[in-house]
């Protein structure tokens, strides 16, 4: 037994070696001893690859009258009449395994494989296509097929093949999409793209009762982020089956991912329409004020009579839904506006005072809006009470993120208050928070106090940094960049250049300044690549140059030198998902 186990491993290390003499002659005495025919396929292997065919013939031969009605023996056989150039009977061979084929999935699959080994893919084809007929249909094969067909760049067999397999069995139809993402992963031409939409076309109109092949449709549509035929596809299939709109909802929930706002409008006021009897309705409502938000906000591209317009959107649903548990969310929104966008603090406050006095509000809500609350108090210069708020959202999450988020804010008016040691102090223990953007943001925080404390105990540069940031907090950006420009003159030689270009820039965003807003982001990046803000400012500036600037040239090679710049960023996996995506992969 031990002289059998050293032969084996030895016979496989000279395979592996491809010094084919050497296996051979371990492996003819490994198979002619008793139950050696699980050596038949390394013994055979060495035959072929020193081309001694007449052996090889005789040792298939020898396994197809032990074993008559095992087809990869006699595709074994057929195969070595073909290297020696017996066409006639090597494909004799072949059909003789197709004839022999039962009712008998593994024996079909091994079948196939066995033709697939050979580099036989019609033989293959051929294969599954018989054991088809044999179970009548119930086993069909589509997937096997379809790998096949993509093996031979045969796409619409292959797609064809997906098809019939969702047509037979719906519970598929994740299969399928799966299958096909990874087909149309690689279409450069929009070849693959067009034929699929064609086919599920052609198929829609021939089974007009059922929506399987629009579902596919409208995955395909979303695939190509073709969301306006997505958002037609979607309002005829929920007419023609007199859906309730979640289908509408869904598609504008991934409309929202993906930017795409006047789509995402038209699902929600598709939903809207249907009436307020319909179960969608508020939820409707409520994610038309925030998609109108979001933009507005994230575009930089309004006026300000797009925001006063939005604040009479807030409050029309407001005063249709009512101050209630549901509509916290959307009176936080309101209030957020009304501060920061319109310069009505007094009437944010209002809304959220009346906010936090709603009956059975959630508790997780009225933390968000107590720090709202806070928000709009620091704004106006109460920072008592601003204080207040924040401790008691902090104190009913205590070790939560939103706890956390409390104590972030607490700390930050400390360091707008000049109260540097007691702000690092509650810094210091935020950067092990468990949110990593908490986490990030008191670590920015903590090494911009620390840092210049150290260069300069005074703190007389970090004072008016601080005012500076402040003003820019409660919207007089004009008299932030004074003291900021202030800076440098006081204090020559200090350690806050890019942390003022990086105030700088904010101010320029929100005044849709987007040229210079880009101008300080590369000064900072460019000019002080060690620095901690110089990663975020690379990433910034590609993100500006994508959604602002309309430049995806420019996005795509800013977010590669990002990616090489900076691998080890917390921006680095968004970075490389939006690289990807510029570049035209296919990213899930």
């Amino acid at each position: 037994m031990a002289q059998k186990g050293t032969d084996e491993k030895l016979a496989r290390q000279y395979l592996q070696n491809k010094e084919f003499d050497k296996a051979l002659q371990l492996y003819e005495k490994l198979y002619d001893n008793r139950g050696g025919e699980i050596y038949y396929n390394d013994y055979l292997a060495c035959l072929m690859e020193l081309q001694n065919f007449a052996d090889a013939e005789k040792l298939a031969k020898k396994q197809v009258k032990k074993y008559p009605y095992e087809n990869p023996y006699i595709i074994d056989l057929g195969y070595i009449h073909l290297l020696k150039g017996e066409k006639d009977k090597g494909y004799e061979q072949y059909d003789k395994a197709l004839k022999l084929l039962r009712a008998n999935e593994q024996e079909i699959r091994n079948t196939a494989q066995a033709f697939q080994d050979r580099g036989e893919a019609d033989y293959a084809i051929k294969t599954y296509e018989k054991g088809r007929k044999l179970f009548g249909g119930i086993l069909a094969f589509h997937f096997e097929l379809a790998d096949i067909y993509a093996a031979k760049k045969d796409v619409p067999k292959v797609f064809n093949e997906y098809i019939d397999a969702v047509n037979e069995n719906e519970g598929l139809l994740q299969n399928v999409q799966n299958a096909l993402q990874t087909m149309l992963a690689d279409d450069s031409n929009g070849k693959k793209n067009t034929f699929l939409m064609e086919l599920l076309i052609r198929k829609i109109q021939e089974n007009p009762d059922r929506n399987v092949f629009s579902d596919l449709l409208i995955w395909q549509y979303i695939q190509a982020k073709d969301f306006e035929s997505a958002f037609v596809q979607s309002k005829a299939l929920d007419k023609r089956f007199k859906e309730e709109g979640q289908r509408l909802m869904n598609l504008a929930s991934l409309c929202r991912t993906n930017q795409a706002w006047d789509v995402a409008v038209k699902c929600l006021k598709y939903v809207i329409d249907k009436g307020d009897e319909n179960g969608y309705y508020i939820p409707a409502k409520m994610d038309l004020v925030e998609v109108m938000n979001k933009k507005i906000t994230e575009s930089g591209n309004f006026t300000q009579k797009d925001i006063t317009d939005l604040e009479t959107l807030y409050r029309t649903t407001v005063n249709e839904l009512g101050k209630t548990q549901q509509t916290v969310k959307l009176i936080r929104g309101w209030a957020h506006l009304e501060t920061f966008s319109l310069n009505k603090p007094d009437s944010a406050i209002s809304l959220l005072e009346q906010c936090i006095d709603i009956p059975g509000i959630n508790q997780r809500e009225l933390a968000e809006a107590k720090m709202e609350l806070g928000d709009a108090l620091l704004f106006i210069g109460e920072v008592w009470d601003a204080s207040l708020m924040y401790s008691q959202a902090e104190k009913m999450f205590k070790n939560d993120p939103i706890g956390q988020e409390a104590k972030l804010r607490n700390a930050r008016l400390s360091y707008f208050k000049g109260e540097f040691e007691w702000a690092q102090a509650q810094l210091n223990v935020l950067k092990s928070a468990t949110s990593q953007l908490i986490a990030n943001d008191a670590l920015y925080l903590a090494l911009l106090i620390g840092d210049n404390i150290i260069e300069d105990s005074t703190g007389g540069a970090l004072i008016l940094f601080a005012k500076a940031d402040l003003l820019k907090f409660q919207n007089k950006d004009s008299e932030a960049l004074q003291v900021l420009d202030s800076i440098n003159p006081q204090f020559p030689g200090n350690m806050l250049a890019d942390d003022i270009l990086f105030i700088k820039y904010q101010i320029a965003l929100k005044r849709n300044q987007n040229d210079t807003a880009a101008s300080y982001l590369s000064a900072i990046y460019q000019t002080y690549p060690d620095e901690i803000l110089a990663d975020d400012a690379l990433f910034k500036l590609a993100e500006l140059n994508e959604t602002r600037l309309a430049n995806k040239d420019k996005a795509r090679d800013l977010y590669q030198e990002f990616l090489l710049r900076y691998p080890g960023s917390l921006l680095t996996v968004e970075a490389r998902k939006r690289f990807r995506e510029l570049r035209g992969d296919k990213v899930n």
